[in-house]
């Protein structure tokens, strides 16, 4: 049946999209919690998969409708994840003093939300570079933001 297919792409293609899009989100959001980041890993793999699906839906879409005139732009889809998460990012974050926290678990979800659109869009080698920038950067950061931590002692 139809339903129940896609129509435009194979099932390989489409399952190493979505296990990109899962595996590359959780090693940025494994990071995040075991250094007791505001966010755990489980939000960066759901939007990231809700991400994927969503271009690939798009793009099923795009395909499956053959009429010249259709006004059908799967960037629109990309455009609305990524404000939405933009909002999400922004709950992560909170004031204490001068210091905003959270920030850096904010980037980072947005940044899952990205990595979930690039797998949906088949660019599994950027998805890859962008997890890899991200994830050395928290890594190598930690020690200038731990005093941060909540679990730092002089916090």
């Amino acid at each position: 049946m139809e339903f129940f297919e896609p129509e435009t792409m194979d099932w390989r293609g489409t399952a190493i999209r979505f296990a990109f899009a899962t595996i590359l989100p959780f090693l940025i959001g494994l990071e995040r919690f075991l250094r007791r980041k505001p966010i755990d890993f489980r939000p960066f793999v759901i939007i990231s998969v809700g991400s994927c699906g969503l271009v690939m839906a798009s793009i099923e879409m795009l395909h499956a409708i053959n009429d010249t005139n259709s006004t059908i732009d799967p960037t629109r889809v990309i455009e609305g994840v990524i404000t939405g998460i933009g909002f999400l990012g922004a709950g992560a974050m909170f004031r204490e003093g001068n210091f905003i926290q959270g920030a850096g678990s904010a980037a980072s979800i947005w940044v899952a939300g990205a990595i979930g659109l690039t797998c949906g869009m088949g660019e599994i080698w950027l998805a890859l570079t962008m997890s890899a920038i991200v994830l050395a950067l928290l890594i190598a950061s930690a020690p200038f933001t731990s005093k941060w931590d909540p679990d730092h002692k002089d916090h």
